[in-house]
This record gives structure tokens, sequence and C-alpha cells, in this order.
């Protein structure tokens, strides 16, 4: 399969990196504003340089487009190239959040859905050893109901770009393992506050309610020093519990009838020895789907998943600009059809 990547910053450089370390892929073309950008990156993988993604388009064959653009929100500039894309009829990953813009995001699920390709985001944290066996023990049961959940995400990230940068920046990953867990957000509350020095709303508290009737938390932060660990999630239920530290490092399970703890600790054996590995891990995973011929709907981190989490984060700061009032989550047949 022929993939062609457009955006090729930092992030861009991550995914062409991987895809070109991947056998069931070739990569064929990189596309940038910045015409020396993607000289660099054609040069450094052997494929074709482009600024202009329409004339790409027309001239490559390619079955499969990476959108790693940047913009406001760090997804301002997504929307346009996967329509292109869409519209060409590529199977596309698009970096998260799919669109900072809601309505952008609940049009390109739209679109994906009337075309009939594979939209998928890089929803990267729930791609993790630590996060199948949390998966996989709620799937046997051995937590039983879930009751709640707690999850903090923290980095520090100094931009002073909107009001909601670090809402909509951030938090697809942190919603999206939620939802990986417990499943679609009914409603949330949401407090929010800003670090001395800051203008944009930079720390945010938000409190959940999951269809299922379970309960959670979460905390985020653009304000605190990345030298410390910046994830940890905690799922519970009426049988047992389990903690993920860090997002891939450490995985305890807490059974409630036992003593004895079920502990995971990565190690270069789990196929995640970095973080810019979980990028390794979302990017094969999807060309394996790919391959297998999984069909639209059934894709894991599918565009309809990142804009269910981008439902949650508008919800959450509509709560927070009608001074913390519950604001119910729309579900995806109350505003797109799928």
């Amino acid at each position: 399969m022929k993939v062609a990547v457009i955006g090729v910053g930092n992030i861009g450089k991550i995914h062409c990196r991987y895809y070109s370390e991947n056998p069931d892929v070739e990569l064929v073309a990189v596309c940038d504003l910045i015409p020396e950008r993607a000289k660099a990156m054609a040069d450094l993988y052997g494929c074709k340089a482009y600024e202009d993604m329409h004339l790409m388009l027309e001239k490559e064959e390619i079955d499969i487009v990476s959108v790693a653009t940047a913009g406001e929100e760090n997804g301002g500039d997504h929307y346009e190239p996967a329509v292109l894309a869409i519209e060409a009829g590529k199977d596309v990953l698009v970096e998260k959040p799919i669109s900072n813009n809601i309505e952008h995001a609940r049009a390109l699920v739209q679109l994906a859905r009337k075309k009939g390709v594979r939209l998928v985001s890089n929803l990267n944290h729930r791609f993790v050893p630590a996060a199948y066996k949390g998966k996989e023990l709620i799937e046997k049961d051995e937590l039983g109901t879930l009751l709640f959940l707690n999850m903090k995400l923290t980095i520090q990230n100094p931009q002073e770009s909107s009001p909601w940068f670090h809402l909509r920046a951030l938090h697809p990953h942190s919603v999206d393992v939620m939802r990986y867990f417990a499943g679609d957000i009914k409603r949330v509350q949401a407090f929010m506050t800003k670090a001395p020095g800051r203008e944009i709303w930079s720390t945010a508290s938000i409190n959940m309610e999951f269809e299922s009737g379970a309960v959670g938390h979460l905390t985020g932060s653009y304000d605190m020093a990345g030298r410390h660990p910046i994830e940890y999630c905690e799922v519970a239920g009426n049988k047992g519990r389990f903690i993920i530290d860090n997002v891939y490092e450490n995985f305890t399970f807490y059974p409630h009838a036992s003593d004895e703890l079920l502990v995971l600790r990565n190690s270069i054996m789990s196929g995640v020895g970095s973080f810019q590995e979980t990028f390794k891990n979302r990017l094969n995973h999807f060309i394996q789907q790919v391959k297998e011929g999984v069909a639209p709907e059934d894709m894991e981190a599918s565009g309809a998943h990142a804009l269910a989490g981008q439902e949650v984060i508008e919800a959450a700061i509509q709560s927070h600009l009608t001074n913390g009032a519950v604001v119910d989550v729309p579900k995806l047949g109350e505003e797109i059809t799928l």
C-alpha cells in the first residue's frame, strides 16, 4: 500500500519514520507548504516532495493519507487536507484533534461515511500493552460493574494561543482513554483556572457521567514540568480496579477478593521503549486493519471515536462558560448520521 504524509513538521516526521519502517507500505510522497521541509523528508526517505496536495493526488498513486498538519489549537489545518483525501477515496489518518472546530469534525465523519472510506485518528495513548491489558480485564469481567474512573494528563506547554488551546489540543487523548475503558460519556461539568501569568484556561477539572452509570473525573494542565510522569489512569469496579502510570510504563490490577496483585512493567520486549513508539504502535495497527479489510465503521480509534471525544471537550467548554453548569454531551446520532 502506498502512503503520503501531509504536513512534515515535528509530528509528520514521526509519521514518515514509522511508515518507512513498515514492510506493508511504501512512503511515496510528502506534502508541505514549506518546500524546504518537504524536500528534506523526500530526500531522507526517497519519495516525492509536493507543496500542492491537489497536484500530489493527481500525479501519485496513493492508498492512504496521513494528515499531520498543525494550525490553531493543533487542529485548525486538518480539515481541508482531510476533505481532499476523503473526496479522492483514500483511507485517512488524521492527527488529533481531527479538527478544533466541532462542525468540521462532524462534517469529516459524515463525509467519510458517505464515501465509504476509513477515517481514523492518532489517539495513540490507547495503543499500548497497559491499555490492552486493562481492556482485556474489563471484557473478562475481572473488574465487575465499572463504578469510577480517575484520569490525569498534565504537561508543560507555555504557548498562549486561544482560550481553549489546552482543552482542544491535549485532551482528545485523555477523553479517548476514558471512553476506551468505559464507553460513551453522557454529561459533564467543568471548572478551569489560569496559572500565574497565563491568559488561557491552562488547568481544568472535569466531572463526567458515563452512559453506563459510572462516574469519572479528569484533571488536565498545561502548567506541569515535563520531567515528571504526565499521565495517570485509574479504573475501578465492584470486583477490582487497575492503575496505569505514565501512559505505558506500569500497570497494576487490584482484585478486591485477593491479596495478590497483577503487575506489568514496561520493558524493551513490550514494543514501547519510548513515548514516540506509541506512534509506531498506532500507525502499524492502522495499516494492519486496512490490510485485513476491516470495515470503516469497525476501525479502532476511528473518526467517529475522535468526534465523540471532541463532543465531550466542547461540552466541558460550554459548562465552564455557564458557571459550571452540567452539560449534556450530544450523542453521535443526534448530531450526525452514521
